[in-house]
């Protein structure tokens, strides 16, 4: 299927080679009026722990990309926002990239796409939508205006934090636990430093829906929150200074946290049990935050002259309406729905990004495929327009096949192709 819109790499991001400069930054975006915000049913009651926003620059004098990082269950349609960057900051709006740490205990922002299948917003939330796009520019800026030269390295662990929670069981596909389904426990970690050795930022990859302590009502961080906190704590501990922990999320979308709080939905737990979930969001974001300084020690980020170059593009594909959906979820009629596509490149990183939450099989091909060996996929990039599951995976009527808005044969192939033509044209290879 041809994309919508198709900048060539080539032709208008040719890879640039100078000194490397990194700025990160770090702001609060927790909510002081919690009303309308709860992207599901129910209401938020309290601030159990902050929201943060986390931005990360890279520039060489050519060229220049950011990646946003976000506290918040989704952002939705955020072209308005790169469009924003774009104009007041002058970096290209292909250049962007805003993701989520899907943490189910904050609100969303942004508009959902038509065709799209999401939890749209009221008033609040659109309001509340203007208040984060102020603190992402703001942030970019201070981004650019503090960065410093600085090289580069990437390297990868593993962590067993998450489980296949697509489940059959009483004769139906259901969400629980399921150990022997398909799950993807890289720990990928990008460590950025200055030319001292003064570590500026960190950015880990890793696959699990943040729902450990979904169902409290309060606003949390969640377990990507834990683990960014124990990151900037140890590296600032370390370090002196304020370095930086962004949470993309990987291969997430038939992934759940080992350890969550079990409470069907709606029901509201009493104090000791919700004392356990958040006992149990701060190990598992432990192990994670643990195993990706680990992997940072030992990363030699020699790179201070990486290739930097970025592209986007859309590609319109059909529409089917979802099933056994949360009463929340409302679809827009519309005969297309936009997936949309990024890539980031940085020296012999690809970080590819998908406007939905991906499964594990559709990476597991992406990687097998990628003529690039440092191939990470990110999830919810730029947009959220539901889940996106491989073809095989439509034979059962599981979670991720009924909240997917594209029929069978139209996302594994759109995602992979059009991620796979991403990197040839920025890495070489075959077409």
């Amino acid at each position: 299927m041809p994309p919508e819109h198709h900048t060539p790499a080539a032709a208008a991001f040719p890879p640039s080679t100078g000194q490397l400069r990194v700025g990160a930054v770090k702001a609060d975006i927790t909510p002081r009026d919690l009303t309308g915000l709860h992207p599901m049913p129910g209401a938020f009651s309290a601030v159990h722990d902050p929201l943060f926003l986390r931005v990360l620059y890279l520039g060489n004098g050519d060229t220049e990309a950011v990646l946003v990082s976000l506290d918040l269950i989704e952002a939705g349609d955020v072209s308005p926002l790169r469009k924003r960057v774009e104009s007041e900051l002058g970096i290209p709006a292909d250049h962007v990239v805003v993701t989520a740490t899907h943490t189910h205990n904050a609100p969303r922002i942004a508009e959902v796409s038509p065709g799209a299948l999401a939890h749209a917003g009221g008033p609040e939330s659109f309001a509340y939508t203007e208040t984060v796009y102020d603190r992402i520019v703001a942030a970019l800026r201070e981004a650019r205006a503090t960065a410093r030269p600085a090289r580069f390295g990437a390297g990868t662990g593993t962590a067993d934090v998450n489980v296949n929670r697509e489940l059959y069981t009483d004769g139906r596909w259901t969400l629980g636990h399921n150990p022997a389904g398909p799950s993807d426990k890289t720990v990928w970690v990008l460590k950025f430093e200055d030319l001292d050795g003064r570590p500026i930022a960190l950015l880990v990859n890793y696959a699990v829906h943040c729902t450990v302590v979904f169902g409290t009502s309060e606003i949390s961080g969640d377990l990507a929150g834990a683990a960014c906190r124990h990151i900037e704590d140890v590296l600032g501990d370390d370090h002196g200074g304020q370095p930086v922990a962004l949470w993309t999320p990987g291969p997430m979308g038939d992934q759940a946290p080992r350890v969550d709080l079990g409470v069907p939905f709606g029901q509201v737990p009493d104090e000791r049990r919700k004392a356990r979930a958040y006992a149990a969001m701060a190990a598992q974001g432990l192990m994670v935050a643990a195993e990706a300084l680990r992997v940072a020690g030992g990363i030699d980020a020699h790179d201070a002259s990486p290739s930097i170059s970025a592209e986007q593009r859309t590609v319109a594909c059909p529409v089917k309406p979802g099933r056994d959906l949360v009463e929340t979820m409302r679809q827009a009629a519309a005969d297309t729905v936009p997936l949309r596509l990024s890539l980031v490149r940085v020296g012999e990183v690809a970080l590819a990004g998908v406007s939905g939450e991906v499964v594990t099989e559709v990476y597991r091909r992406l990687r097998a495929e990628s003529p690039l060996a440092r191939t990470v996929l990110v999830s919810i990039a730029n947009d959220r327009i539901g889940y996106l599951p491989d073809d095989a995976r439509f034979d059962r009527p599981v979670h991720s096949v009924n909240g997917c808005p594209v029929p069978r044969g139209h996302v594994e192939d759109a995602i992979v192709d059009g991620v796979l033509d991403m990197i040839r044209g920025h890495f070489g290879g075959p077409a």
